[in-house]
């Protein structure tokens, strides 16, 4: 089933001419089912490709699904025009008020801050708390999954010594999870971030499972099934070519001598090449298992998302960060 997305987002040409099904408001609406709904809030800097990448993955999965874009009001994107934002994206403020299928929270470039310290942070809390009680689940990806920890548990980020970039061998967990499954037993995947959630620091917490990781890179996804939620420390929706422009793009700023190359990624060390996709599947497995969930738990009136599920866990999460807090003040 195709994709809903408004017929002139920059995205909507590039998915046609890749064949990624595509639906109009008017066919939608003669089709006797109801769309999945699914949040996107996008935080990364170039927010045009990101769309991209995302709704490729939602496109090729079997059920139709209403794509919506949200933005906060505290933060002012320097690398998408303002007009892009105001034709495609709902404000925060106004997203809350609805129920969600689905929501998609990207990474962002915000690693060396404090958490508390990013400009949109009490928005972006205050979105993991509606989460609970508006979306049947969650997926938060590279800093959005290190952030969501942190609301939730408490866990704090790790900064690396150095930048964790290229393409790593992962290896599943567990391989008959619902979210990995179809996906072999050990793939490679996309890593660019500066810093890492400790397997050791999820312990504490059973509940957190480990379904892909790697000795090289880290973390790779994790499920909370008291929560809903999938964690996912690096970047499946990566295009082929996506880690070479953030390789020139550091070397833009920061020099040449200063720029870690992408590990397992140029061939023969040539840095004008682009390597083959060779996550591509586990990206569309990974993102078909995850509406496949969301299909089968959602409930058919949109109203009654989340309600039944975490209504009983908002207040008992909520005292938890307080005793966290005053703890620690």
């Amino acid at each position: 089933m195709p994709i809903k997305i408004p017929e002139s987002l920059p995205a909507a040409k590039i998915l046609e001419a890749e064949s990624v099904p595509l639906i109009t408001e008017e066919v939608a609406l003669r089709q006797d089912i109801r769309p999945l709904r699914i949040a996107l809030v996008n935080l990364m800097p170039e927010k045009i490709r990101t769309e991209t990448q995302i709704a490729r993955l939602l496109g090729h999965t079997p059920l139709q699904i209403e794509l919506s874009l949200i933005h906060f009001d505290s933060h002012h994107s320097k690398n998408t025009a303002a007009e892009h934002i105001l034709n495609f994206y709902e404000p925060w403020r106004h997203a809350q008020k609805q129920h969600f299928d689905g929501l998609i929270v990207t990474g962002a470039p915000v690693e060396h801050l404090a958490f508390e310290d990013v400009d949109y942070w009490t928005e972006l809390a205050e979105l993991f708390d509606w989460a609970q009680t508006h979306v049947t689940h969650s997926l938060n990806i590279c800093w959005s999954a290190q952030a969501a920890l942190y609301h939730y548990y408490g866990i704090e980020k790790t900064i690396l010594p150095r930048k964790r970039f290229g393409i790593f061998r992962h290896r599943l967990c567990r391989p008959h999870a619902r979210f990995v499954a179809g996906i072999d037993d050990v793939f490679w995947a996309p890593v660019s971030r500066h810093a890492e959630t400790k397997r050791e620091d999820l312990n504490p917490y059973p509940h957190l499972e480990i379904l892909a990781d790697s000795e090289e890179s880290g973390l790779c996804l994790v499920q909370d099934g008291e929560k809903n939620h999938l964690y996912m420390f690096n970047h499946v929706e990566y295009e082929a070519g996506t880690l070479r422009e953030e390789f020139v793009r550091d070397c833009q700023k920061n020099g040449a001598d200063q720029s870690d190359k992408p590990q397992n990624y140029f061939s023969a060390n040539d840095t004008e090449s682009v390597p083959p996709n060779n996550w591509r599947s586990v990206a569309h497995l990974m993102f078909r298992n995850w509406i496949n969930r969301l299909y089968q738990e959602t409930p058919y009136e949109i109203d009654l998302t989340g309600k039944q599920r975490y209504a009983s866990t908002l207040k008992r999460d909520k005292n938890k960060r307080e005793t966290r807090i005053n703890r620690l003040s």
